[in-house]
């Protein structure tokens, strides 16, 4: 172009390309080179000035963008009866956006004056600017059931399948939505409570049969009794919350956060920067800032936010859907550090040397404005030399910085040696119907590692800070494993022909050890599962017992405070610490800081096992439709009733039955782990590889019974089956061989 582009045509082109919003991007992008370059920087500080544009750094962006959840207002339908809708909270000096909002069939009506929460979606090209797609009404907050319909001549009833739920529901006849007798709904109520007869309900979501894929994570969240409803009051005390303003602040806007979050994130509660230390002191050191979301200026002590995020401890995720700990007005709107929108935070500054050591920190309660909100896939691709158009601009100044600093710190992560363990978490991909289309395992990027070590590093600094300044706060708190599941890992590695030191203080280097001896062997998963199934769970403590598996002193969750109640306890402990404002720890809070730890430790076992749960009805769906089929694994675990094979597709674990083996009579050795034929001497063991065919799938419980058909590659043994025959001899035998195991371990460690 040889002519500058007019101011109009500068706007379109920064609304089109928010991440090639740079002088030289925009430049680049008009052909405008030279003394050109001299008009364009005037014209750009003239739409700064305008209020058209406003600068981060050395790029622009359009002030009046909205956050990708936002309060609306819905207007009269137009004449083609489409609705629109204005957002509440928009602050631009513009023209005020037009937002359509798509109404999905399950929707309630909406009508001109609703107030809703909304999810948005940018458009381009269209006579309106954004897409809504509605999250809930404001002000409203019906009552959900989960139950069996049973259809009746006019309508029908709902049973609800919570525990102790004895009323019905009944449904009218235009509230059916095509249900039909026998399915598993999900419902809401339907007006308000009559003190005659049965309550009233809508179906609004039909689940089909109650074993299906779709209803897995609703049965689970139903049976162990997760809350899932949030109280009319605590919905209304989130709704009239309003973004925190810089007031009691620092400005932190200036500093170039970025998010970098799964693909699918459902909040986005922590940020990071990073840049070369430049003071002389400490060549080749960075400077890492990690910016949290400040949950607590809108959670406070007391209030019915705080009362429900306490009982319900943290938020649940499931392969379909998440249980929050926080309404969607602040998990996915406030306290959601989305791109180009101001938000509250409490963010830690930490200067490392070149080793990764941490020198120094502090603490800043601020406003921070994030940059970009990015994937752990396309940060990974960037670094790697493959940038899309988002992050092309952000490699030099942004991403190769954070990498940088990544690699001090693991340099400071071999030196202290934390619990190595490499077990590959699976990934359940389902269909828009809720069925699993494929089951993947995840891939550990060094993205993911990045992310977690500032985490952990801002977590110690919240630990040491809170230490320092005598306040109470909760730990994560990981004790060392006792001897005798330390004694039972020996052994196990015996067996498989590796040591784990004996006659020492057990650190986590002398488990890295054994860990290491075994990678890239046949054994390598076995060793992994038997050292994960040594150690304690971690739990939650106003005492200081340190955390063995990472290998620290001081340790306490600050960077989930969206998901996690612990880390809310822990920001405001700072709050209170730095004096930042009244919205810190309380004296009743401090008082009841061990009986806080003990309820969220419960409540997150709770979760683990209701998502375990989940997982296994889900596996069991998928693979329900291949039964006969053969499968590889390994043995995982054996048991007087049978053995436990890891299938190698998708990770699930199956019963092989002690009754479906063979023709024989099987011994248990608890000691050596071992089952043994009276007959033939066939010893089954973890670790072995196996071959298997699919006898059963039983979504509704989980459960997979396998049929066992060879060990090693080599077939089962046949023989006739002898349940009377006398065992002594291969009883004696296998006390022999775990006698002679324990001298073989007596023998390597000298």
């Amino acid at each position: 172009m040889s002519t500058l582009p007019t101011k109009d045509e500068i706007l379109q082109w920064i609304s089109d390309h928010p991440t090639l919003s740079a002088k030289r991007e925009i430049a680049k992008a008009f052909g405008i080179k030279g003394a050109a370059r001299i008009d364009l920087k005037r014209m750009l500080k003239e739409l700064e000035d305008e209020g058209h544009l406003q600068k981060r750094k050395k790029t622009y962006s359009d002030p009046d963008a909205l956050p990708p959840v936002s309060v609306l207002q819905v207007n009269e339908p137009d004449e083609n009866g489409d609705l629109t809708a204005r957002p509440l909270e928009w602050q631009g000096e513009g023209k005020m956006p037009l937002i359509l909002v798509l109404p999905r069939n399950s929707d309630p009506a909406l009508g001109a004056g609703d107030r809703i929460l909304a999810r948005l979606t940018q458009t381009r090209g269209a006579d309106h600017h954004y897409e809504a797609r509605l999250i809930r009404k404001i002000g409203t907050n019906p009552r959900r059931i989960l139950g069996i319909f049973r259809k009746g001549a006019e309508g029908g009833r709902i049973v609800p399948i919570d525990k102790g739920a004895d009323l019905e529901w009944m449904v009218p006849p235009g509230a059916v939505s095509g249900a039909k007798d026998g399915e598993l709904v999900e419902a809401e109520q339907a007006g308000p409570k009559s003190r005659m007869g049965l309550p009233r309900a809508r179906v609004v979501d039909r689940l089909g049969d109650p074993s299906a894929p779709k209803a897995v994570s609703l049965i689970a969240i139903h049976q162990h009794g997760i809350p899932d409803h949030f109280p009319d009051k605590v919905v209304a005390e989130a709704d009239a919350e309003k973004p925190a303003g810089l007031k009691g602040r620092e400005d932190l806007r200036q500093i170039p956060f970025v998010t970098i979050d799964p693909s699918d994130a459902r909040d986005r509660d922590d940020a990071c920067h990073a840049h070369p230390d430049d003071d002389p002191k400490n060549v080749g050191g960075h400077i890492l800032w990690v910016a949290i979301a400040d949950v607590a200026h809108y959670v406070r002590t007391g209030s019915a936010l705080d009362h429900e995020a306490r009982k319900r401890g943290n938020s649940t995720y499931f392969p379909d859907r998440v249980v929050p700990m926080l309404p969607d007005r602040l998990s996915g709107d406030l306290c959601s550090l989305h791109e180009a929108v101001p938000r509250a935070c409490i963010a830690v500054r930490m200067q490392i040397d070149a080793q990764g050591n941490k020198l120094a920190h502090d603490f800043h309660r601020g406003l921070m404005h994030s940059v970009a909100s990015l994937t752990y896939q396309q940060v990974q691709a960037a670094q790697d030399g493959t940038a899309d158009d988002k992050t092309a601009p952000l490699v030099d100044e942004l991403i190769a910085p954070l990498f940088d600093a990544y690699k001090a710190l693991k340099q400071a992560r071999e030196e202290r040696q934390p619990l190595n363990l490499d077990l590959p978490e699976r990934r359940i991909v389902l269909t828009d119907d809720g069925r699993v289309a494929s089951v993947n395992f995840k891939d550990r990027l060094d993205a993911h590692k990045l992310i977690e070590e500032f985490m952990v590093l801002a977590n110690v600094a919240a630990a040491e800070t809170l230490i320092a300044k005598k306040s109470p706060l909760l730990f994560r708190v990981h004790e060392e494993p006792n001897d005798d599941k330390i004694d039972a890992l020996r052994e196990t590695a015996a067996a498989s022909g590796y040591t784990l030191a004996k006659g020492q203080v057990l650190k986590t280097r002398h488990l890295n050890s054994l860990l290491d001896q075994a990678a890239g062997s046949d054994q390598a998963e076995l060793i992994n599962m038997a050292t994960l199934r040594s150690m304690t769970q971690a739990y939650y403590s106003p005492e200081n017992f340190g955390h063995f598996g990472l290998a620290l002193t001081n340790y306490a969750h600050f960077t989930s405070p969206i998901r996690r109640y612990s880390d809310l306890i822990v920001h405001r402990a700072l709050i209170s610490a730095h004096k930042w404002g009244k919205d810190g720890l309380t004296a009743e809070e401090i008082e009841d800081l061990e009986a806080t730890a003990k309820h969220i430790s419960d409540t997150e076992r709770r979760s683990m096992v209701a998502e375990r749960d989940t997982t296994d009805r889900y596996l069991a769906a998928y693979l329900s439709e291949r039964v006969g089929d053969e499968m590889t694994g390994r043995i995982s675990g054996v048991a007087r009733f049978g053995a436990f094979v890891r299938l190698d597709e998708t990770g699930a674990d199956g019963l092989v039955p002690i009754r479906s083996i063979g023709r024989e009579f099987f011994h248990f050795d608890k000691e050596s782990e071992t089952l043994m034929g009276s007959d033939t001497g066939l010893t089954i063991q973890p670790g072995q590889r196996v071959t298997v065919r699919l006898a059963q799938a039983v979504p509704l419980t989980g459960g997979l019974e396998l049929e066992l058909l060879s060990i090693d590659d080599k077939a089962l043994p046949g023989g006739p089956r002898r349940t009377n025959r006398p065992v002594r001899r291969k009883i004696a035998a296998s006390k022999k061989k775990t006698a002679k195991t324990k001298r073989k371990v007596t023998r390597n460690r000298r």
